[in-house]
């Protein structure tokens, strides 16, 4: 196994220096091997980590466990929480782990001589004992792991912007594959002179008074073109 010392300057590339979030973040990766009985860090894709922040945790994680956004093995879900669930993709089996809820005190017992909190911290975090520093739970993904991870070729044109999906990402509305956002569930709202829709429908079925199977496309369009 690649040693703490390795992986936390791996872990620094991404930044200008070391800080106790992303000690943080390979111990967490860590534990969750042993736990798991995975050697970390993954080369394969065996492991998925579901990271519940960004930042430098995160850089933390994907150091210790091999999982990153661009490999699919690191979905970043944010919770606003310094915390991971790690999934052993074979089995199933999952385990949640996140700080103890006291770990920035105790850190100071293992940097006595260290003034500056942030200090300590950094170097107690890379000597705690695992379970002075870290909590970890099993737990039971309430989500479909095949969905989540889905698989290569999959492919489909929303029928609203003409835009690919990829993942299987795509939602089912009125009849229609839409992706997200022309589902209602966008991040971004496009400027006025840039909101025209593809439409792969006929036009004359969207706007009908009687066709309720394409209401809500409908009402998508006039309020894009309100």
């Amino acid at each position: 196994m690649t040693s703490l010392d390795e992986l936390l300057k791996a872990s620094a590339t991404h930044h200008s220096h070391l800080c106790p979030r992303q000690v943080l973040g390979v111990r967490m990766a860590l534990l969750a091997g042993e736990l798991l009985n995975l050697d970390v860090p993954r080369k394969d894709k065996r492991l998925l980590a579901l990271v519940e922040t960004d930042g430098c945790a995160a850089d933390g994680i994907a150091a210790g466990s091999g999982c990153y956004v661009g490999r699919r093995t690191m979905r970043v879900i944010d919770y606003g929480k310094v915390a991971a669930t790690f999934v052993d993709t074979e089995t199933e089996q999952a385990v949640r782990v996140v700080p103890h809820a006291s770990a920035r005190e105790r850190s100071r017992a293992y940097a006595a001589d260290e003034p500056v909190r942030w200090k300590a911290q950094l170097r107690g975090y890379q000597t705690m004992p695992a379970e002075e520093l870290l909590v970890a739970s099993e737990v039971t993904l309430a989500l479909s792991l095949r969905k989540l991870i889905s698989k290569d070729g999959c492919r489909v044109l929303c029928q609203m912007c003409s835009e690919e999906i990829i993942n299987e990402r795509e939602v089912h509305v009125g009849g229609l594959v839409l992706c997200r956002a022309c589902a209602g569930d966008a991040y971004y709202q496009a400027s006025h002179a840039d909101n025209r829709q593809a439409i792969a429908i006929p036009m004359e079925m969207i706007f009908s008074e009687k066709c309720a199977e394409y209401a809500l496309v409908r009402d998508l369009l006039r309020a894009a073109a309100a």
